[in-house]
């Protein structure tokens, strides 16, 4: 069967968008084709920063014929209908017809109408134009003379050529010819652009990946990357160092070139004395290259490493020069930004109204910087006020927190205060990805205590599902009142998430509160403190929501199935546990830890069966409208089964009560496990559904005591199996 290869090459394309990019030519051709009748064995994509390739192995040469029957009217219709019919199933005549008959529909016409199929040139050279054309580019352009035409073609960077060829292993491929723009579809492509710029004539697959690779092209991106990584993982150990890996920044310089060439650079170690962070975003961010540090050691070396897409006859030299002098410059500007944030700001007398509000001492440099963002009124949204009256929020919460957290109240406030003022920092100015960061090394120098200078670098965290969780006491209350404060906020002016839209991370924030809750075993009951946020909000904002606890609840509860889910709990336990007003997130994580341990020990399932049973005829029993009586009366018992179980019930349920008390989930499971042999006597030898009503009603509620007690700890009802 026939393979097919695509290349669309052009100007260099952003490295952040070629994967997709890639990915997106994939998915529109083979759609494209399988649309048209075609299938095919497989399919991967190629991505270099100059071209998007792919490779279709055992694609039918044909489509198949198509066959289909169209029913028409009855043969005694009128003319009319009948020539209606020969138009729309395109015969020329009525005898082209079949008739069929119907035993109750009587006789009818159908055509038996049959699509050949085509031939996959055909196919391929139809819809190719109009993937090019309307290909889905986050941002494209126009370019060449070209461009002043309407309707004229935009792509990401001005698209210079396109390789179409089709043929099965054992011929000669064959071009398949289409045009777009002016650009004709051939079997010619370009190597590296310095070293192999001549045209190279390529057949299929396997011949144009090998010619780009002899032309300076190494045309898998995974691969570039492990040459990369390992090249410079080798040259980090020949001088006696390791490379602090990135894989983002990794997976960046892989589409920034075809032929990857590994060098060093060095700068002056005076520069080490600015923090690591600095020097590694400055060195990443500006000249994508990596860092290097002693082996185990966490500050690092002054040696850099850079990839280049050339072999320099030089060696590199002149590179690693013109590499080092940007690095340079670009250190002597964090240097400046590191030494003026430990100095004092101009204009010191503006900031006193700002230092009395927030308790803060003008003469060190990070309160000056916290009195500014206050002076400033820098806003955080615009219906929430600015940054300065979200930090009071934040150290209203958090003194309400300090008191669960187990948190020194003082070093709550004093966290809280100073968190956000590293904002106005001259290195976070200019890497937003710091902050935090900096507020702490800022902290430590002006001789914060420990806790608030760790707090305010953790009072951001946990930012994903990898994230590290802070323990810190005080850490914990700041990031707990950081987070409520946002969720709050923005529920009470209605900017909740939508479908997959986001804008203001609160999926994450409230991960980020179930996380610091579950892991760091805290007892926060939600409702309360929401309405701490909530106080603090309408002390600025009097006019804002009222009522969310409700809605912001249920969005923690959804979070919550999603996050013990990934740790490997049931839904339907999950939801046997959860409760529309449960704000106490350990407890339900407990109990539904109990409640998996329970129900996959082999009483635990009996009990289950039992009860379910119990619970069914119960809650059948009352949708009829059957008589249930209010309680449990002794006297009406003629049964040892029933005695036995009321007396068990009685039991079992004060010795899961107590356990709950204790929130012993496990032993409330143990005593309620007791209940699975009189259940299954009970139902082995006792008629619920007794002829005399007044027994009737009373076996009803005894049913009803099993719902009750199992239902102290879960809802069996709501459990599957």
């Amino acid at each position: 069967m026939p393979d097919l290869l695509i290349e669309l090459r052009s100007e260099e394309i952003p490295a952040r968008m070629q994967r997709k990019a890639a990915g997106d030519l994939k998915k529109l051709v083979t759609d494209a084709l399988v649309e048209a009748g075609l299938t095919y064995e497989g399919a991967r994509e190629y991505w270099t920063p100059r071209r998007l390739t792919l490779d279709i192995r055992g694609l039918n040469a044909r489509s198949a014929d198509v066959r289909e029957e169209r029913k028409g009217p009855r043969t005694d219709a009128n003319e009319k209908a009948i020539e209606g019919f020969l138009r729309a199933a395109g015969l020329s005549s009525i005898s082209d017809a079949h008739v069929h008959s119907d035993p109750k529909k009587g006789e009818f016409y159908v055509a038996h109408i049959v699509k050949p199929g085509r031939d996959a040139e055909d196919i391929i050279a139809e819809v190719m134009p109009m993937i090019v054309r309307d290909f889905p580019w986050p941002k494209s352009m126009r370019s060449g003379a070209a461009s002043a035409r309407p309707g004229s073609l935009r792509w990401v960077r001005p698209l210079q050529s396109i390789v179409c060829t089709f043929g099965a292993e054992t011929e000669e491929t064959r071009v398949i010819s289409f045009e777009v723009d002016g650009i004709v579809a051939s079997n010619v492509t370009y190597g590296h652009r310095f070293h192999a710029p001549e045209a190279i004539t390529v057949r299929r697959f396997a011949d144009y990946a090998d010619k780009l690779e002899k032309a300076k092209v190494v045309l898998d991106a995974e691969r570039r990357e492990e040459i990369i990584g390992a090249d410079a993982r080798n040259v980090a150990f020949a001088n006696g160092l390791e490379l602090v890996e990135d894989e983002g920044l990794l997976e960046e310089v892989a589409g920034l070139v075809e032929w990857p060439r590994v060098l060093m650079g060095s700068f002056e170690e005076s520069y080490l004395e600015i923090p690591s962070e600095i020097i590694r975003l400055t060195i990443k961010t500006n000249q994508k290259c990596f860092v290097t540090r002693q082996p185990g050691a966490e500050r690092l070396s002054n040696r850099f490493i850079l990839v280049s897409n050339i072999e320099a006859k030089d060696g590199g030299r002149e590179i690693v020069h013109g590499n080092g002098k940007v690095v340079r410059a670009r250190l002597s500007d964090a240097a400046h930004f590191w030494k003026r944030d430990q100095g004092d700001l101009p204009d010191p007398d503006t900031l006193k109204p700002s230092a009395e509000k927030f308790g803060l001492d003008l003469k060190k440099p990070l309160d000056q910087r916290m009195a500014k963002l206050d002076a400033l009124n820098v806003t955080f949204h615009a219906k929430l006020g600015t940054q300065g009256e979200r930090v009071l929020r934040i150290r209203s919460i958090g003194l309400a927190l300090a008191e669960v957290t187990g948190a020194d109240q003082a070093l709550v406030a004093r966290a809280a205060v100073l968190a956000k003022a590293d904002l106005r920092t001259e290195a976070v100015g200019e890497f937003p990805e710091l902050q935090g960061i900096m507020g702490h090394k800022y902290a430590v120098l002006q001789g914060e205590d420990a806790a608030v200078a760790n707090a305010i670098e953790d009072h951001y965290k946990p930012q994903g599902p990898s994230d590290r969780v802070p323990t810190d006491p005080v850490s914990v209350a700041v990031a707990l009142a950081d987070k409520l404060d946002t969720l709050v906020g923005f529920w009470a002016i209605d900017e909740k998430p939508t479908g997959s839209k986001d804008p203001y991370a609160l999926r994450r924030a409230a991960l980020g509160v179930i996380r610091l809750i579950l892991e760091g075993k805290a007892r926060l009951p939600l409702l309360p403190f929401f309405d701490v946020a909530l106080k603090a909000l309408r002390t600025q904002r009097p006019d804002l929501a009222g009522n969310i606890a409700t809605d912001l609840l249920a969005f923690f509860h959804d979070r919550l199935k999603v996050y013990l889910r990934d740790l490997g709990a049931r839904y339907d336990l999950i939801d046997a546990v959860l409760t529309s007003d449960a704000d106490d997130l350990l407890m339900i994580a407990r109990r539904v830890e109990a409640l998996t341990a329970f129900i996959t020990a082999e009483e635990g399932r009996n009990l289950l069966a039992g009860t379910k049973r119990a619970t069914q005829i119960l809650a059948a029993e009352e949708k009829k409208g059957t008589e249930v009586a209010d309680t449990v009366d002794e006297k009406l018992f003629s049964l040892d089964a029933e005695r036995t179980l009321h007396a068990s019930i009685q039991l079992a349920s004060g010795d899961a009560r107590e356990a709950i008390v204790k929130e012993d989930f496990r032993s409330a499971m143990a005593a309620l496990s007791k209940l699975r042999e009189p259940v299954d006597v009970f139902f082995n030898d006792v008629l619920v559904n007794d002829e005399d009503k007044a027994i009737r009603a009373n076996r009803l509620a005894l049913l009803g005591l099993i719902r009750s007690a199992t239902g102290e700890v879960a809802d069996f009802s709501k459990i599957s199996g």
